[in-house]
Protein backbone atom coordinates (compact mmCIF):
# COMPACT_ATOMS: atom_id res chain seq x y z
CA UNK A 1 0.00 0.00 0.00
CA UNK A 2 1.38 3.39 -0.98
CA UNK A 3 1.39 6.17 1.57
CA UNK A 4 1.15 8.80 -1.18
CA UNK A 5 -2.09 10.77 -1.67
CA UNK A 6 -3.02 13.04 -4.55
CA UNK A 7 -5.82 15.28 -5.72
CA UNK A 8 -7.18 14.64 -9.22
CA UNK A 9 -6.01 17.19 -11.80
CA UNK A 10 -8.65 19.45 -13.32
CA UNK A 11 -9.70 18.60 -16.88
CA UNK A 12 -8.21 20.61 -19.73
CA UNK A 13 -10.64 23.36 -20.75
CA UNK A 14 -10.65 25.12 -24.11
CA UNK A 15 -12.60 28.32 -24.48
CA UNK A 16 -14.81 28.37 -27.55
CA UNK A 17 -16.97 31.08 -29.07
CA UNK A 18 -20.09 29.60 -27.44
CA UNK A 19 -18.58 28.59 -24.10
CA UNK A 20 -16.05 26.25 -22.57
CA UNK A 21 -15.30 22.73 -23.75
CA UNK A 22 -13.57 19.84 -22.00
CA UNK A 23 -11.44 17.06 -23.49
CA UNK A 24 -12.09 13.35 -23.12
CA UNK A 25 -9.29 10.98 -24.16
CA UNK A 26 -8.83 7.23 -24.28
CA UNK A 27 -5.74 5.43 -25.55
CA UNK A 28 -4.93 2.12 -27.17
CA UNK A 29 -1.23 1.56 -26.55
CA UNK A 30 0.53 -1.07 -28.66
CA UNK A 31 3.57 -2.42 -26.83
CA UNK A 32 5.93 -4.87 -28.49
CA UNK A 33 6.42 -7.86 -26.23
CA UNK A 34 10.03 -8.32 -25.16
CA UNK A 35 10.74 -11.82 -26.46
CA UNK A 36 13.35 -13.23 -28.82
CA UNK A 37 10.75 -14.96 -31.02
CA UNK A 38 7.42 -13.93 -32.53
CA UNK A 39 3.94 -14.70 -31.22
CA UNK A 40 3.21 -17.73 -33.40
CA UNK A 41 6.57 -18.59 -34.99
CA UNK A 42 10.19 -19.04 -34.03
CA UNK A 43 11.39 -16.17 -36.25
CA UNK A 44 13.62 -13.57 -34.63
CA UNK A 45 12.31 -10.21 -33.40
CA UNK A 46 15.71 -8.51 -33.79
CA UNK A 47 15.38 -4.87 -34.79
CA UNK A 48 17.40 -3.56 -37.72
CA UNK A 49 17.93 -6.89 -39.49
CA UNK A 50 18.09 -7.02 -43.28
CA UNK A 51 14.60 -6.59 -44.78
CA UNK A 52 12.62 -9.83 -44.96
CA UNK A 53 15.32 -11.83 -43.15
CA UNK A 54 13.27 -12.51 -39.99
CA UNK A 55 10.35 -14.17 -41.76
CA UNK A 56 9.13 -17.74 -41.28
CA UNK A 57 6.67 -19.57 -43.53
CA UNK A 58 3.94 -18.77 -40.99
CA UNK A 59 4.76 -15.05 -41.05
CA UNK A 60 4.74 -15.06 -44.85
CA UNK A 61 1.24 -16.58 -44.92
CA UNK A 62 2.29 -19.72 -46.79
CA UNK A 63 -0.55 -22.24 -47.29
CA UNK A 64 -0.84 -24.99 -44.70
CA UNK A 65 1.37 -23.27 -42.09
CA UNK A 66 -0.17 -23.43 -38.61
CA UNK A 67 0.56 -21.01 -35.76
CA UNK A 68 2.02 -22.27 -32.48
CA UNK A 69 1.62 -20.02 -29.44
CA UNK A 70 4.82 -18.67 -27.85
CA UNK A 71 4.54 -19.33 -24.10
CA UNK A 72 7.01 -16.53 -23.38
CA UNK A 73 4.67 -13.97 -24.96
CA UNK A 74 1.79 -15.21 -22.84
CA UNK A 75 3.92 -14.95 -19.69
CA UNK A 76 4.91 -11.39 -20.57
CA UNK A 77 1.27 -10.38 -21.07
CA UNK A 78 0.36 -11.90 -17.70
CA UNK A 79 3.30 -10.13 -16.07
CA UNK A 80 2.16 -6.82 -17.55
CA UNK A 81 -1.38 -7.38 -16.35
CA UNK A 82 -0.18 -8.10 -12.84
CA UNK A 83 1.95 -4.96 -12.92
CA UNK A 84 -1.16 -2.94 -13.80
CA UNK A 85 -3.17 -4.55 -10.98
CA UNK A 86 -5.41 -6.15 -13.59
CA UNK A 87 -7.57 -9.25 -13.69
CA UNK A 88 -5.80 -12.20 -15.35
CA UNK A 89 -8.19 -14.33 -17.36
CA UNK A 90 -7.34 -18.01 -17.04
CA UNK A 91 -9.22 -18.69 -20.27
CA UNK A 92 -8.79 -16.50 -23.34
CA UNK A 93 -9.18 -17.04 -27.07
CA UNK A 94 -7.82 -15.77 -30.38
CA UNK A 95 -9.86 -14.31 -33.23
CA UNK A 96 -9.14 -13.44 -36.83
CA UNK A 97 -9.44 -9.76 -37.72
CA UNK A 98 -9.85 -9.68 -41.50
CA UNK A 99 -8.57 -6.78 -43.57
CA UNK A 100 -6.20 -6.19 -46.49
CA UNK A 101 -2.83 -4.48 -46.25
CA UNK A 102 0.04 -5.15 -48.66
CA UNK A 103 2.22 -5.84 -45.59
CA UNK A 104 -0.27 -8.33 -44.06
CA UNK A 105 0.41 -11.47 -46.08
CA UNK A 106 -2.12 -13.70 -44.29
CA UNK A 107 -4.94 -11.30 -45.12
CA UNK A 108 -5.94 -11.25 -41.45
CA UNK A 109 -4.47 -10.45 -38.07
CA UNK A 110 -4.71 -12.91 -35.19
CA UNK A 111 -5.95 -10.92 -32.21
CA UNK A 112 -8.23 -11.23 -29.16
CA UNK A 113 -11.53 -9.37 -29.41
CA UNK A 114 -14.02 -11.30 -27.34
CA UNK A 115 -11.85 -13.03 -24.73
CA UNK A 116 -8.65 -11.09 -23.91
CA UNK A 117 -5.95 -12.53 -21.70
CA UNK A 118 -6.07 -9.57 -19.28
CA UNK A 119 -9.15 -7.78 -17.97
CA UNK A 120 -9.68 -4.61 -15.97
CA UNK A 121 -6.80 -2.88 -14.19
CA UNK A 122 -5.60 0.61 -13.30
CA UNK A 123 -2.59 2.89 -13.36
CA UNK A 124 -1.84 5.98 -11.27
CA UNK A 125 -0.53 8.82 -13.47
CA UNK A 126 1.29 11.49 -11.47
CA UNK A 127 1.34 14.97 -12.96
CA UNK A 128 4.25 16.39 -10.97
CA UNK A 129 2.21 19.15 -9.32
CA UNK A 130 0.80 17.13 -6.45
CA UNK A 131 -2.06 15.76 -8.56
CA UNK A 132 -2.56 12.35 -10.15
CA UNK A 133 -5.11 10.75 -12.41
CA UNK A 134 -6.24 7.16 -11.80
CA UNK A 135 -6.75 5.73 -15.28
CA UNK A 136 -8.75 2.55 -15.62
CA UNK A 137 -7.49 -0.17 -17.94
CA UNK A 138 -10.29 -1.90 -19.83
CA UNK A 139 -8.28 -4.82 -21.20
CA UNK A 140 -4.96 -6.05 -22.55
CA UNK A 141 -4.96 -8.45 -25.44
CA UNK A 142 -2.27 -10.17 -27.47
CA UNK A 143 -2.09 -9.76 -31.23
CA UNK A 144 0.29 -9.93 -34.19
CA UNK A 145 1.97 -6.90 -35.65
CA UNK A 146 1.84 -6.23 -39.39
CA UNK A 147 4.81 -5.63 -41.67
CA UNK A 148 6.04 -2.32 -42.97
CA UNK A 149 5.38 -0.66 -46.33
CA UNK A 150 8.19 1.61 -47.56
CA UNK A 151 7.29 4.33 -50.04
CA UNK A 152 10.36 6.55 -50.18
CA UNK A 153 12.97 4.26 -51.78
CA UNK A 154 11.73 4.55 -55.36
CA UNK A 155 9.57 7.15 -57.15
CA UNK A 156 7.48 4.49 -58.87
CA UNK A 157 7.35 1.50 -56.53
CA UNK A 158 6.66 0.67 -52.90
CA UNK A 159 8.54 -2.01 -50.98
CA UNK A 160 7.40 -4.35 -48.23
CA UNK A 161 9.48 -5.52 -45.26
CA UNK A 162 7.86 -8.40 -43.37
CA UNK A 163 10.35 -8.53 -40.48
CA UNK A 164 7.79 -7.13 -38.04
CA UNK A 165 5.02 -9.39 -39.30
CA UNK A 166 3.93 -11.71 -36.49
CA UNK A 167 5.81 -9.86 -33.75
CA UNK A 168 3.80 -10.05 -30.53
CA UNK A 169 2.02 -6.90 -29.40
CA UNK A 170 0.14 -6.16 -26.22
CA UNK A 171 -2.71 -3.75 -26.89
CA UNK A 172 -3.46 -1.89 -23.66
CA UNK A 173 -6.89 -0.25 -23.90
CA UNK A 174 -7.79 2.48 -21.41
CA UNK A 175 -11.18 3.82 -20.42
CA UNK A 176 -11.91 7.42 -21.49
CA UNK A 177 -10.53 8.70 -18.18
CA UNK A 178 -7.80 11.04 -19.47
CA UNK A 179 -8.73 14.73 -19.54
CA UNK A 180 -5.87 16.58 -21.21
CA UNK A 181 -2.87 16.33 -23.57
CA UNK A 182 -0.30 16.40 -20.75
CA UNK A 183 -2.17 13.62 -18.94
CA UNK A 184 -2.19 11.51 -22.10
CA UNK A 185 1.57 11.82 -22.52
CA UNK A 186 2.11 11.16 -18.81
CA UNK A 187 -0.09 8.05 -19.05
CA UNK A 188 1.92 6.63 -21.95
CA UNK A 189 5.09 7.48 -20.05
CA UNK A 190 3.83 5.69 -16.93
CA UNK A 191 2.92 2.57 -18.93
CA UNK A 192 6.37 2.64 -20.52
CA UNK A 193 8.00 3.01 -17.11
CA UNK A 194 6.06 0.09 -15.60
CA UNK A 195 6.76 -2.22 -18.55
CA UNK A 196 10.47 -1.37 -18.46
CA UNK A 197 10.54 -2.25 -14.77
CA UNK A 198 8.75 -5.52 -15.55
CA UNK A 199 10.98 -6.26 -18.54
CA UNK A 200 7.94 -6.89 -20.76
CA UNK A 201 8.57 -4.11 -23.33
CA UNK A 202 11.66 -1.98 -23.89
CA UNK A 203 9.47 1.06 -24.61
CA UNK A 204 11.59 2.23 -27.55
CA UNK A 205 9.19 4.57 -29.35
CA UNK A 206 11.74 5.52 -32.01
CA UNK A 207 11.91 1.90 -33.19
CA UNK A 208 8.12 1.57 -33.10
CA UNK A 209 8.15 -0.77 -30.10
CA UNK A 210 5.64 1.45 -28.31
CA UNK A 211 2.90 3.24 -30.24
CA UNK A 212 -0.42 4.76 -29.29
CA UNK A 213 -3.76 5.25 -31.00
CA UNK A 214 -5.37 8.28 -29.36
CA UNK A 215 -9.16 8.67 -29.21
CA UNK A 216 -10.25 12.29 -28.72
CA UNK A 217 -13.66 13.85 -28.17
CA UNK A 218 -14.95 17.07 -26.61
CA UNK A 219 -17.90 17.77 -24.35
CA UNK A 220 -19.40 20.56 -22.32
CA UNK A 221 -18.44 20.95 -18.63
CA UNK A 222 -20.60 18.60 -16.58
CA UNK A 223 -21.20 16.10 -19.39
CA UNK A 224 -18.34 13.84 -18.28
CA UNK A 225 -19.93 13.57 -14.83
CA UNK A 226 -23.18 12.52 -16.52
CA UNK A 227 -21.26 9.80 -18.38
CA UNK A 228 -19.76 8.58 -15.09
CA UNK A 229 -23.22 8.30 -13.57
CA UNK A 230 -24.92 6.65 -16.55
CA UNK A 231 -22.03 5.07 -18.51
CA UNK A 232 -23.77 6.54 -21.56
CA UNK A 233 -21.02 7.40 -24.05
CA UNK A 234 -23.27 9.86 -25.90
CA UNK A 235 -22.44 12.43 -23.21
CA UNK A 236 -18.79 12.37 -24.34
CA UNK A 237 -19.30 13.47 -27.93
CA UNK A 238 -18.20 11.74 -31.14
CA UNK A 239 -14.60 10.58 -30.97
CA UNK A 240 -11.91 10.48 -33.61
CA UNK A 241 -8.91 8.18 -33.46
CA UNK A 242 -5.38 9.41 -34.25
CA UNK A 243 -3.28 6.44 -35.33
CA UNK A 244 0.29 5.33 -34.64
CA UNK A 245 1.63 8.08 -32.40
CA UNK A 246 5.22 7.36 -31.36
CA UNK A 247 6.26 10.58 -29.60
CA UNK A 248 5.09 12.06 -26.29
CA UNK A 249 5.37 15.57 -27.74
CA UNK A 250 3.44 14.68 -30.88
CA UNK A 251 0.71 13.02 -28.79
CA UNK A 252 0.12 16.31 -26.97
CA UNK A 253 0.25 18.39 -30.16
CA UNK A 254 -2.15 16.06 -31.98
CA UNK A 255 -4.68 16.04 -29.14
CA UNK A 256 -4.67 19.83 -28.85
CA UNK A 257 -5.15 20.30 -32.60
CA UNK A 258 -7.84 17.62 -32.87
CA UNK A 259 -9.83 19.00 -29.92
CA UNK A 260 -9.80 22.50 -31.40
CA UNK A 261 -10.81 21.12 -34.82
CA UNK A 262 -13.81 19.34 -33.30
CA UNK A 263 -14.82 22.42 -31.29
CA UNK A 264 -14.72 24.56 -34.43
CA UNK A 265 -16.99 22.08 -36.24
CA UNK A 266 -19.51 21.87 -33.41
CA UNK A 267 -19.67 25.63 -32.92
CA UNK A 268 -20.25 26.01 -36.65
CA UNK A 269 -23.30 23.75 -36.37
CA UNK A 270 -21.60 20.78 -38.05
CA UNK A 271 -21.18 17.19 -36.87
CA UNK A 272 -17.95 15.51 -35.92
CA UNK A 273 -17.57 12.43 -38.12
CA UNK A 274 -16.20 9.37 -36.36
CA UNK A 275 -13.09 8.46 -38.31
CA UNK A 276 -9.44 7.47 -38.13
CA UNK A 277 -6.97 10.31 -38.63
CA UNK A 278 -3.21 10.76 -38.98
CA UNK A 279 -1.07 13.47 -37.42
CA UNK A 280 1.27 15.52 -39.61
CA UNK A 281 4.02 16.86 -37.31
CA UNK A 282 5.31 19.24 -39.99
CA UNK A 283 1.97 20.97 -40.46
CA UNK A 284 0.93 20.30 -36.83
CA UNK A 285 -2.48 19.05 -37.89
CA UNK A 286 -4.50 15.87 -38.19
CA UNK A 287 -5.97 14.70 -41.47
CA UNK A 288 -8.51 12.08 -42.39
CA UNK A 289 -7.16 8.59 -43.07
CA UNK A 290 -10.33 6.49 -43.36
CA UNK A 291 -13.81 6.17 -41.91
CA UNK A 292 -13.80 4.52 -38.49
CA UNK A 293 -14.36 0.79 -38.71
CA UNK A 294 -16.44 -1.14 -36.21
CA UNK A 295 -15.89 -4.75 -35.20
CA UNK A 296 -18.34 -6.05 -37.81
CA UNK A 297 -16.30 -4.37 -40.56
CA UNK A 298 -13.41 -6.70 -39.79
CA UNK A 299 -15.59 -9.85 -39.87
CA UNK A 300 -14.09 -11.18 -36.64
CA UNK A 301 -14.47 -14.90 -36.00
CA UNK A 302 -12.66 -17.37 -33.71
CA UNK A 303 -9.32 -18.42 -35.17
CA UNK A 304 -9.82 -22.02 -36.36
CA UNK A 305 -6.08 -22.79 -36.09
CA UNK A 306 -5.80 -22.07 -32.36
CA UNK A 307 -7.55 -23.68 -29.41
CA UNK A 308 -8.71 -21.44 -26.57
CA UNK A 309 -5.77 -20.53 -24.34
CA UNK A 310 -6.11 -21.96 -20.84
CA UNK A 311 -3.56 -21.18 -18.11
CA UNK A 312 -3.30 -22.36 -14.52
CA UNK A 313 -3.68 -20.10 -11.48
CA UNK A 314 -0.53 -21.66 -9.99
CA UNK A 315 1.41 -20.52 -13.05
CA UNK A 316 0.03 -16.99 -12.68
CA UNK A 317 0.89 -17.02 -8.97
CA UNK A 318 4.44 -18.10 -9.78
CA UNK A 319 4.82 -15.16 -12.18
CA UNK A 320 3.36 -12.82 -9.55
CA UNK A 321 5.85 -14.01 -6.93
CA UNK A 322 8.72 -13.03 -9.23
CA UNK A 323 7.56 -9.48 -10.00
CA UNK A 324 10.12 -6.76 -9.26
CA UNK A 325 9.41 -3.75 -7.08
CA UNK A 326 7.39 -1.42 -9.29
CA UNK A 327 7.87 2.37 -9.68
CA UNK A 328 5.19 3.59 -7.26
CA UNK A 329 6.33 1.23 -4.51
CA UNK A 330 10.00 2.05 -5.13
CA UNK A 331 9.29 5.78 -5.01
CA UNK A 332 7.43 5.44 -1.71
CA UNK A 333 10.34 3.42 -0.26
CA UNK A 334 12.93 5.96 -1.42
CA UNK A 335 10.94 8.72 0.31
CA UNK A 336 10.50 6.65 3.47
CA UNK A 337 13.91 4.99 3.80
CA UNK A 338 16.23 7.62 2.33
CA UNK A 339 14.30 10.74 3.33
CA UNK A 340 14.12 11.95 -0.29
CA UNK A 341 11.74 14.62 -1.51
CA UNK A 342 8.86 13.59 -3.75
CA UNK A 343 10.63 15.27 -6.68
CA UNK A 344 13.99 13.56 -6.15
CA UNK A 345 12.33 10.17 -5.66
CA UNK A 346 10.34 10.70 -8.88
CA UNK A 347 13.48 11.57 -10.86
CA UNK A 348 15.39 8.56 -9.56
CA UNK A 349 12.58 6.06 -10.14
CA UNK A 350 11.58 7.41 -13.57
CA UNK A 351 13.84 4.81 -15.16
CA UNK A 352 14.66 1.37 -13.80
CA UNK A 353 18.38 1.75 -14.58
CA UNK A 354 18.56 5.12 -12.81
CA UNK A 355 16.89 3.68 -9.72
CA UNK A 356 19.29 0.72 -9.61
CA UNK A 357 22.30 3.04 -10.01
CA UNK A 358 21.15 5.26 -7.15
CA UNK A 359 20.57 2.35 -4.78
CA UNK A 360 24.06 1.02 -5.50
CA UNK A 361 25.54 4.50 -4.90
CA UNK A 362 23.57 5.02 -1.67
CA UNK A 363 24.47 1.65 -0.15
CA UNK A 364 25.98 2.13 3.28
CA UNK A 365 25.97 5.94 3.17
CA UNK A 366 23.78 9.05 3.27
CA UNK A 367 20.90 8.49 0.81
CA UNK A 368 19.93 12.15 0.48
CA UNK A 369 23.50 13.20 -0.26
CA UNK A 370 23.90 10.31 -2.73
CA UNK A 371 20.67 11.39 -4.47
CA UNK A 372 22.06 14.92 -4.73
CA UNK A 373 25.19 13.70 -6.42
CA UNK A 374 23.44 11.32 -8.78
CA UNK A 375 20.78 13.84 -9.86
CA UNK A 376 22.73 17.09 -9.94
CA UNK A 377 26.29 16.10 -10.75
CA UNK A 378 26.08 12.80 -12.61
CA UNK A 379 22.82 13.24 -14.54
CA UNK A 380 23.85 16.78 -15.48
CA UNK A 381 27.20 15.60 -16.81
CA UNK A 382 25.70 12.63 -18.66
CA UNK A 383 23.18 14.91 -20.36
CA UNK A 384 25.96 17.28 -21.40
CA UNK A 385 27.91 14.36 -22.89
CA UNK A 386 24.79 12.82 -24.50
CA UNK A 387 25.22 9.63 -22.46
CA UNK A 388 22.84 7.43 -20.50
CA UNK A 389 23.30 5.86 -17.08
CA UNK A 390 24.11 2.52 -18.72
CA UNK A 391 27.31 3.92 -20.25
CA UNK A 392 28.32 6.21 -17.38
CA UNK A 393 32.13 6.54 -17.17
CA UNK A 394 31.89 6.54 -13.36
CA UNK A 395 30.31 3.63 -11.51
CA UNK A 396 27.73 3.76 -8.73
CA UNK A 397 30.17 2.45 -6.07
CA UNK A 398 32.55 5.30 -6.91
CA UNK A 399 29.80 7.88 -6.48
CA UNK A 400 29.19 6.20 -3.13
CA UNK A 401 32.88 6.57 -2.28
CA UNK A 402 32.74 10.31 -2.96
CA UNK A 403 29.69 10.64 -0.71
CA UNK A 404 31.44 8.74 2.09
CA UNK A 405 34.55 10.94 1.73
CA UNK A 406 32.35 14.02 2.16
CA UNK A 407 30.48 12.54 5.14
CA UNK A 408 33.74 11.64 6.89
CA UNK A 409 35.08 15.21 6.39
CA UNK A 410 37.96 13.79 4.33
CA UNK A 411 37.03 16.24 1.56
CA UNK A 412 34.74 19.25 1.23
CA UNK A 413 31.85 19.50 -1.20
CA UNK A 414 33.95 21.78 -3.40
CA UNK A 415 36.91 19.38 -3.47
CA UNK A 416 34.46 16.54 -4.11
CA UNK A 417 33.53 18.15 -7.44
CA UNK A 418 37.20 18.08 -8.45
CA UNK A 419 37.44 14.44 -7.38
CA UNK A 420 34.28 13.63 -9.37
CA UNK A 421 35.68 15.30 -12.48
CA UNK A 422 38.94 13.32 -12.28
CA UNK A 423 37.14 10.04 -11.60
CA UNK A 424 34.61 10.68 -14.40
CA UNK A 425 37.29 11.35 -17.00
CA UNK A 426 39.98 8.89 -15.89
CA UNK A 427 38.20 5.96 -14.23
CA UNK A 428 40.41 6.39 -11.15
CA UNK A 429 39.43 5.42 -7.62
CA UNK A 430 38.17 8.49 -5.65
CA UNK A 431 40.09 7.57 -2.49
CA UNK A 432 43.28 7.12 -4.50
CA UNK A 433 42.67 10.50 -6.18
CA UNK A 434 42.34 12.25 -2.82
CA UNK A 435 45.59 10.72 -1.55
CA UNK A 436 47.79 11.11 -4.62
CA UNK A 437 46.51 14.56 -5.60
CA UNK A 438 46.85 15.91 -2.06
CA UNK A 439 43.16 16.84 -1.86
CA UNK A 440 42.51 15.67 1.68
CA UNK A 441 40.65 18.28 3.69
CA UNK A 442 42.55 20.12 6.43
CA UNK A 443 40.73 19.50 9.70
CA UNK A 444 43.60 20.46 12.03
CA UNK A 445 42.13 23.50 13.82
CA UNK A 446 45.60 24.70 14.73
CA UNK A 447 46.65 25.02 11.10
CA UNK A 448 43.31 26.61 10.16
CA UNK A 449 43.54 29.05 13.08
CA UNK A 450 47.00 30.15 11.98
CA UNK A 451 45.66 30.93 8.51
CA UNK A 452 42.71 32.85 9.97
CA UNK A 453 44.98 34.92 12.22
CA UNK A 454 47.24 35.75 9.30
CA UNK A 455 44.38 36.97 7.11
CA UNK A 456 42.82 39.04 9.91
CA UNK A 457 46.16 40.65 10.82
CA UNK A 458 46.84 41.60 7.21
CA UNK A 459 43.44 43.26 6.67
CA UNK A 460 42.56 45.60 9.59
CA UNK A 461 40.31 47.82 7.46
CA UNK A 462 38.26 44.81 6.35
CA UNK A 463 38.00 43.74 10.01
CA UNK A 464 36.31 47.02 10.92
CA UNK A 465 33.89 46.68 8.01
CA UNK A 466 33.01 43.12 9.04
CA UNK A 467 32.34 44.20 12.62
CA UNK A 468 30.00 46.88 11.32
CA UNK A 469 28.36 44.48 8.86
CA UNK A 470 28.72 40.79 9.92
CA UNK A 471 27.72 39.63 6.42
CA UNK A 472 31.17 40.70 5.24
CA UNK A 473 32.76 38.00 7.38
CA UNK A 474 32.33 35.74 4.37
CA UNK A 475 35.19 37.61 2.72
CA UNK A 476 37.58 36.27 5.39
CA UNK A 477 36.24 32.74 4.94
CA UNK A 478 36.92 32.99 1.21
CA UNK A 479 40.44 34.29 1.76
CA UNK A 480 41.28 31.49 4.20
CA UNK A 481 39.91 28.88 1.80
CA UNK A 482 42.00 30.41 -0.96
CA UNK A 483 45.11 30.44 1.22
CA UNK A 484 44.66 26.77 2.09
CA UNK A 485 44.00 25.71 -1.50
CA UNK A 486 40.36 25.01 -0.70
CA UNK A 487 41.37 22.17 1.62
CA UNK A 488 40.34 23.71 4.94
CA UNK A 489 37.13 22.47 6.51
CA UNK A 490 34.63 25.24 5.61
CA UNK A 491 32.66 24.87 8.83
CA UNK A 492 35.79 25.09 10.96
CA UNK A 493 36.93 28.17 9.03
CA UNK A 494 33.56 29.85 9.43
CA UNK A 495 33.44 29.13 13.19
CA UNK A 496 36.97 30.46 13.74
CA UNK A 497 36.42 33.62 11.71
CA UNK A 498 33.20 34.37 13.61
CA UNK A 499 34.93 33.83 16.95
CA UNK A 500 38.07 35.84 16.06
CA UNK A 501 36.02 38.80 14.82
CA UNK A 502 33.78 38.65 17.86
CA UNK A 503 30.66 38.42 15.80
Amino acid sequence: MLDLTYDAPKPKTIAGATGDWELVIGLEVHAQVATAAKLFSGASTQFGAEPNSNVSFIDAGMPGMLPVINEGCVAQAVRTGLGLKAQINLRSAFDRKNYFYPDLPQGYQISQLYHPIVGEGEVLVEMGDGTARLVRIERIHLEQDAGKSIHDMDPHMSFVDLNRTGVALMEIVSRPDIRGPEEAAAYVGKLRQIMRYLGTCDGNMQNGNLRADVNVSVCRPGDYEKYQQTQDFSHLGTRCEIKNMNSMRFIQMAIDYEARRQIALLEDGKDVVQETRLFDPDKVETRSMRSKEEAHDYRYFPCPDLLPLEIEQDWVDDIASGLPELPDEKKARFIRDFGLSDYDASVLTADVDNAAFFEAAAEGTDGKLAANWVINELFGRLKKDDRTISDSPISAPRIGQIVRLIKSDAISGKIAKDVFEIAYTSDRDPEEIVETEGLKQVTDTGAIEAAVDEIIAANPAQVEKAKANPKLAGWFVGQVMKATGGKANPKAVNDLVTAKLGL
